[in-house]
């Protein structure tokens, strides 16, 4: 059986009963970056509108009774909702899930759908895996290369397609159904249950899947590719964005536009040019600074030398484990940094002990 966010992916919200609410402990990436295990609790309803992660496609954000739903995973037939708060089985409970969420999702994998079906027809690139992204997507083509010329076919035919407003169907098909043989797919979860479930793009594509698709490809709004970038094993992944991420991408880039006007005192136009300059003048600073402090260390040196104080060494560097340091020694010189200043004392002693031990072998 599909659940209910598969049957209709354009539900915000709808009711339901518990039937079960164990005790669970989840991993989670904490704001440090480092790993955090939560204590909870794994709640079953009866049937649920939060998608489940799976197909490439992250799970569902949303609530249950106001109760936040952390992450839905599937097991078998059933959807688990990892909740930090306990629900009692039989209790009827309100689901609203993550609508901004939940269409991006249907954007970017009715998107996927698309790019992957128009790659296949036109030039014979095979899709091998995908991933949604949290800022962009991405599609691993069966190549070990392709064509800027490629990139732009396939972009121009996919918004022709979403300018066409194609309708997007789902279908449930049985096991044994003749027609499961003639549609795409990469095969089933080892633990897949019940009816296989057929995504169609008429007369574009039909694809076994367990995601949230939009109804139409108009809903897709437009599709930009990114850029190709070389993948694993003779594979190329394609960048793509669908849908509000493609606003979102010109109004940050529009954005970085205005701002470097600012800075460059140019128009848009001059950008590219105006930052070269910029780099050219750069590098020749910091060759010229680099003359000036090679000949400030040879003053330097020579002013040391001659000073009345010199007793075989003067410390300008630091003593790399006195002063935890990091560097390299070579020919009776060393170059490092230093962290540790309130060492300096001692690495001077140990630096003036080691010449009078070579004075004293000499």
């Amino acid at each position: 059986m599909a659940f209910r966010c598969q049957r209709d992916s354009y539900a915000r919200e709808f009711t339901t009963t518990v039937v079960s609410c164990r005790p669970a402990e989840l991993e989670t990436e904490g704001s440090n970056g480092k790993k955090e295990v939560l204590s909870g609790f794994q709640v079953v309803l009866e049937d649920t509108l939060l998608f489940p992660e799976g197909g490439g496609q992250p799970d569902d954000h949303g609530t249950i009774n106001g109760i936040s739903v952390l992450r839905v995973t599937r097991r078998g037939a059933q959807a688990d909702h990892f909740t930090q708060t306990p629900l009692a089985p039989g209790t009827e409970v309100q689901v609203r899930v993550d609508w901004e969420r939940r269409f991006d999702h249907m954007q970017q994998h009715s998107g996927q759908h698309l790019i992957t079906a128009v790659a296949d027809h036109l030039f014979g690139l095979k899709t091998t895996s995908w991933e949604l992204g949290r800022l962009r997507s991405v599609i691993e083509l069966d190549s070990p290369s392709v064509t800027i010329e490629q990139v732009a076919a396939i972009e121009q035919s996919v918004n022709e397609k979403i300018r066409d407003r194609l309708p997007v169907n789902v279908r449930e098909l049985s096991l044994d159904d003749p027609e499961v043989e003639q549609v795409r797919g990469r095969g089933l979860p080892d633990d897949h249950a019940g009816p296989i479930r057929v995504v169609t793009i008429e007369n574009v594509d039909a694809n076994m899947c367990c995601g949230t698709h939009v109804s139409n490809l108009s809903d897709l709004q437009v599709i930009k590719i990114l850029g190709i970038e070389k993948g694993k094993k003779n594979k190329t992944n394609l960048a793509f964005l669908a849908g509000n991420r493609v606003l979102k991408w010109m109004e940050r880039s529009h954005g970085t536009e205005k701002a470097l006007t600012a800075l460059l005192k140019c128009g848009v136009e001059d950008h590219v040019e105006a930052v070269k300059k910029l780099q050219n003048s750069t590098k020749l600073l910091q060759k010229n600074n680099l003359n000036l402090l090679r000949d400030l260390a040879v003053h330097v040196a020579h002013s040391l030398r001659n000073s009345p104080d010199w007793g075989g060494v003067v410390t300008l560097h630091r003593v790399a484990e006195v002063l935890e340091g990091k560097g390299a020694g070579k020919k009776g010189r060393f170059q490092g940094k230093a962290t540790k200043m309130s060492g300096r004392a001692e690495a001077q002693a140990l630096l003036q002990d080691y010449i009078s031990t070579q004075s004293a072998e000499e």
